[in-house]
């Protein structure tokens, strides 16, 4: 069996059972299978091997770039709500300027969107996914 006939078939079980709407499911199933026609479907379940494959290689150029994103979002919110606030007390005794702020809107929504892929994968673990 091809592989893309895997995803598909259950993708088709999903969308029956989440789109109640006749035709908006008929309408999604099209695009699915324009997708998988396109070629479209297989490019991204390339890309989801190539990111497994980048994921586990030992090389840091290749493999770190996740752990490094992970950490300047850590290192991002343990300043923004645990270092600031200290560094504005003691600004404010001393006299100095306020330290910066940063932009919690980006920085929530790469965390978040790492958090997400990352149960998700977490979840793939657990099931016994490789």
């Amino acid at each position: 069996m091809n592989p893309l006939e895997l995803i598909v078939g259950p993708l088709f079980k999903v969308i029956d059972k989440v789109i109640p709407d006749p035709q908006a499911k008929a309408q999604m199933q099209l695009e699915l299978l324009r997708l998988q026609q396109s070629g479209e479907l297989a490019q991204m379940t390339g890309q989801m091997e190539i990111n497994k494959v980048e994921a586990a290689s030992p090389d840091l150029f290749r493999g770190g770039w996740r752990p490094f994103i992970g950490w300047i979002c850590g290192a991002g919110l343990a300043y923004q709500f645990l270092l600031r606030p200290l560094l504005g007390w003691a600004s404010a005794v001393r006299g100095w300027p306020a330290p910066p702020t940063l932009e919690m809107d980006t920085l929530l929504t790469l965390l978040l969107g790492m958090l997400g892929l990352g149960a998700y994968r977490t979840a793939e673990k657990l099931r016994g996914a490789a």
